[in-house]
């Protein structure tokens, strides 16, 4: 027996907005949060186009202090934790402390700070490096700070597996309550590589898009001429809780964790392959005691790369059957986002939940001309309302890591 899992409060920092409310009102839409970079100048760079956060303001709950010892990443994840701890209206006392963990997915960290604190060492020597630098970049200082900001006192750690990290920390998140460990687990994920060096590696890969004079069009998953994926940043937090705890509070509850399901494909690091992840969702599948066709909605990893896409979805045809895999509506809100990396999967999972919230199913924007041999119901440029029961998030990385999410509506 294990105890139960209940998603009641949701954050986000994304391209579309810097609050759930708006990022969700964006996808609905059809709308891109893409445009050419202004982080910095991009102009003799492959790739200039990205999914930028907008207008961001520091949390209040950040003493002005403590900012300059924080990399963007661990901004956007205090920022998303904040609203969606309010979201859930769990108030942590002191006899709740113990009882309340943090669980939280980042693939590279503090990119920015490693770069900007290079370029002080090689311009002005290692004394002005600042004492605060470790901290700035480490990955678990996100769920670090969140812990201090926000007195939580259980489980606090980050994993760090690509693109399936926030899958793989909401995964260990929901399996920490399951055994009773704790009453309640924040977690999520925080990207903030959109910076020159983050870009030009991805680019130097020919993974990223280059279809810089139209940025909004430029991620277009499953169409048959997307040219690789675009950069985003941004958080993703969903509050977990004991599903008797939850209700013993009242709390407002959106959803249950029914599975969780991973596998590594050993494989290659960079090249996909169709074994693993469908292995990673047929795993999620039995977790969840449920069957294929009760599969309403997928929101896909599709990142708009040209092998990625197609890869996916013949593993969902392995894993579910083919005909379960043509019953079930499928779309890719990274075409609305660009891919977060380490966030994508929180981002996704926030999407996903007010999916089933709302019935309502988002877009695949930018579907021109879809790939013949994408032959599933990608949900092409408008989003579709539908009842929702089940609903189920995939995040596949670098390293042939892959981890799935089934979330289902209490009746």
């Amino acid at each position: 027996m294990r105890n139960r899992v209940v998603v009641t409060g949701l954050g986000c920092i994304s391209p579309l907005g810097n609050d759930v409310s708006t990022s969700w009102d964006g996808c609905i839409k059809g709308n891109s949060g893409i445009d050419r970079i202004k982080h910095f100048d991009p102009e003799l760079y492959r790739c200039q186009i990205a999914g930028e956060i907008k207008n961001f303001c520091l949390p209040e709950i950040i003493p002005t202090k403590e900012a300059k010892k924080m990399d963007l990443f661990i901004k956007y994840s205090i920022g998303a934790a904040q609203e969606a701890l309010e979201d859930s209206g769990l108030e942590i006392s002191k006899d709740l402390e113990k009882d309340v963990g943090v669980s939280m997915g980042v693939g590279i960290g503090g990119l920015g700070c490693i770069e900007k604190y290079n370029n002080i060492l090689k311009e002005d020597g290692p004394k002005r490096v600042s004492p605060f630098f470790i901290p700035m970049t480490l990955s678990n200082l996100a769920p670090g700070y969140i812990s201090l900001l926000f007195k939580a006192k259980n489980y606090t750690a980050c994993s760090v597996s690509a693109c399936t990290s926030s899958n793989h920390a909401i995964g260990t998140a929901a399996r920490t309550i399951e055994r009773g460990d704790a009453k309640v687990v924040i977690a999520g994920g925080a990207e903030s590589s959109v910076t020159p060096l983050g870009i030009a590696g991805f680019a130097s890969m020919h993974a990223l898009s280059t279809r810089n004079d139209e940025p909004k069009r430029a991620s277009r998953p499953f169409d048959k001429d997307r040219d690789g994926f675009v950069m985003g940043e941004g958080s993703g937090i969903l509050v977990l809780e004991d599903y008797s705890f939850a209700k013993e509070r009242g709390a407002r509850i959106y959803c249950e964790i029914k599975g969780y399901g991973f596998s590594s494909d050993a494989f290659h690091v960079t090249t996909p392959s169709t074994e693993g992840p469908a292995r990673a969702m047929k795993m999620t599948i039995e977790d969840s005691g449920l069957s294929p066709d009760q599969i309403d909605y997928i929101n896909a990893h599709g990142t708009s790369t040209p092998a990625g896409d197609l890869n996916e979805l013949n593993a969902i045809k392995i894993a579910m059957g083919k005909k379960s895999a043509q019953k079930t509506a499928i779309s890719s809100t990274k075409s609305m986002t660009g891919h977060l990396l380490g966030a994508a999967a929180a981002i996704e999972a926030v999407f996903s939940i007010k999916a089933l919230h709302h019935n309502f199913i988002p877009p695949t924007i930018n579907i021109d001309n879809l790939d013949p041999e994408c032959d599933l119901d990608v949900t092409p440029n408008k989003g579709v309302s539908k009842k929702l029961h089940v609903v189920m998030s995939n995040a596949f990385g670098f390293g042939g890591t892959n981890a799935s999410i089934i979330f289902q509506k209490i009746d």
